[in-house]
């Protein structure tokens, strides 16, 4: 498997920016599709955005679209979320994830601890 630690939440207020970083670390980072994940209290956690292993190719879930970009350094192991025009309701833990080029929790086998993020309204 593959260490995964996210770095960046933080409290910003409605219509700001955040970026969020995944450090990989154990198995090759360059063979892996990468995601983001976020889950709100109280709420199941949902697909926010992923990007494929040498990142050709990206994917995002409906609400975030426009508004966030994910991207990879290969180099570096490390996989990006940069989220700009943020919402109350983009308030959540957002986790990093390893896996496949997917959309669904279940085609990821590596996890972060999460980090958290607050936007104020």
């Amino acid at each position: 498997q593959v260490q995964l630690v996210e770095s960046g939440g933080g409290l910003v207020q409605a219509g700001g920016s955040l970026r969020l970083s995944c450090a990989a670390s154990g198995r090759t980072f360059s063979n892996y599709g990468m995601g983001w994940f976020r889950q709100a209290p109280g709420k199941e956690r949902e697909f926010v955005a992923a990007i494929n292993y040498n990142g050709g190719a990206t994917r995002y879930a409906n609400s975030v679209k426009g508004r966030f970009t994910i991207s990879r350094d290969n180099a570096k192991n490390t996989v990006y979320l940069q989220m700009k025009s943020l919402k109350p309701e983009d308030t959540a833990v957002y986790y990093c994830a390893a896996g496949t080029y997917a959309s669904d929790v279940t085609s990821f086998g590596s996890w972060g601890q999460g980090t958290q993020v607050t936007v104020s309204s």
